[in-house]
């Protein structure tokens, strides 16, 4: 079966914002989540839709590439323009016309004429599970990282103790080699040396001539107060060391919430059920509730139905970037009592004949749909 368009599962326009798209998701995510709906394969086969592409199209580069192929275009699995790299052929055809035009755009290194082979270190990516009371206090935390430090038995050079890299022969330190191929002169990077301009006959046994050896780092990460799930933290300079005297890449703390046993999470709000016995929504009284700062409470006036919803202010969530405090939403589901005695029956059946007896005043919504059945059927 043909996956549906992500803008469609989502229900957003092709130049939705970041911001749409995040309430589109959550909207859906709430409605379909598998704890709200046990058992149900198709809303769990919706909310895996919605995330999937809230999870693409939150992401610039596979957004871009989704909007110009398609599904094609973010599939890693697919071929077309989108799975190919075109790097190489790109390359040649650089090298070709700039040794015809001698253009140089581009391009340092050992004597001028090599490309450079400094490199930025590669992005790192670590997954941060939190709870949701975390993401709305904040909180410090140590987390362990992948690194490579210098080797300290060869001193970072590569070579064996007491050996040093040499010039490379087959490009004489250059880093390329030129290949004629009848007209075109065609410059590559020297398969000897990759490009370094140096080999190393005595690699050093501890790093493989590598020059630096894999290790663990301990590094502080501070998790701000009101983080949602999905976002991240950059740390820059943290990722992948550099080569030959480039930047690192910077690590990135990607976020999930825990899914909670009581709230509901929507950007800066929170929602959570009150389950309501019959007879304080018929009487009314004060309500004791939750929050993830302590107990509030609210009134519950008489006569109150199922489904009614109470805000409390400031109860929900800080904003991670203005600081402004979120709402809760109670949510009034109306219980009814279960495994009853004979005793309690007996209650409940006079109690609904005095209310037959006084009339529909007493029932306002049976009275209107009474009304409403009788309408269709005349």
């Amino acid at each position: 079966m043909a996956k549906r368009d992500y803008y469609e599962v989502l229900g957003v326009a092709k130049n939705a914002s970041e911001d749409e798209l995040k309430k589109a998701y959550r909207k859906l995510a709430m409605k379909h989540h598998p704890d709200r709906n046990p058992g149900d394969k198709a809303s769990e086969d919706k909310f895996k839709d919605a995330k999937e592409a809230y999870e693409m199209l939150s992401d610039p580069e596979k957004r871009a590439a989704y909007d110009r192929f398609g599904h094609a275009g973010v599939d890693p699995n697919a071929g077309g323009a989108a799975g190919q790299d075109f790097s190489g052929f790109a390359d040649a055809f650089g090298d070709i016309f700039g040794d015809i035009f001698g253009a140089s755009r581009g391009r340092a290194g050992a004597g001028g004429g090599g490309r450079s082979n400094v490199y930025r270190g590669s992005d790192l990516r670590y997954a941060m599970e939190i709870t949701l009371e975390q993401a709305a206090a904040g909180f410090s935390t140590e987390i362990r990282v992948p690194s490579w430090e210098s080797c300290t038995t060869c001193e970072g050079t590569g070579a064996k103790p007491g050996t040093k890299a040499e010039t490379c022969k087959t490009c004489a330190g250059q880093g390329q080699v030129r290949m004629q191929q009848g007209f075109f002169s065609i410059q590559q990077t020297c398969p000897s040396c990759h490009g370094s301009g140096k080999t190393i006959p005595n690699p050093c046994k501890a790093c493989d001539g590598v020059g630096r050896v894999r290790k663990q780092k301990t590094l502080e990460v501070k998790i701000p107060a009101g983080i949602d799930d999905g976002m991240r933290i950059r740390s820059a300079g943290n990722g992948e060391p550099g080569l030959n005297g480039g930047p690192p890449g910077d690590l990135y703390v990607e976020i999930s919430v825990k899914v909670h046993r009581v709230f509901q999470r929507d950007g800066d709000d929170l929602h959570c059920e009150v389950p309501v016995g019959f007879a304080r929504a018929a009487l009314g009284g004060s309500i004791d509730v939750p929050t993830l700062s302590g107990r509030a409470s609210f009134d519950l006036p008489e006569g109150t139905q199922t489904g009614k919803t109470f805000r409390l202010r400031g109860k929900g969530i800080k904003n991670v970037r203005s600081g402004v405090q979120g709402d809760l939403y109670c949510h009034v589901l109306l219980e009814t009592p279960v495994k009853l005695s004979d005793h309690q029956k007996k209650i409940l059946k006079d109690f609904e004949e005095s209310l037959e007896e006084g009339g529909t005043h007493h029932s306002p919504h049976s009275k209107s749909w009474m009304e409403k059945v009788k309408e269709f059927f005349n």
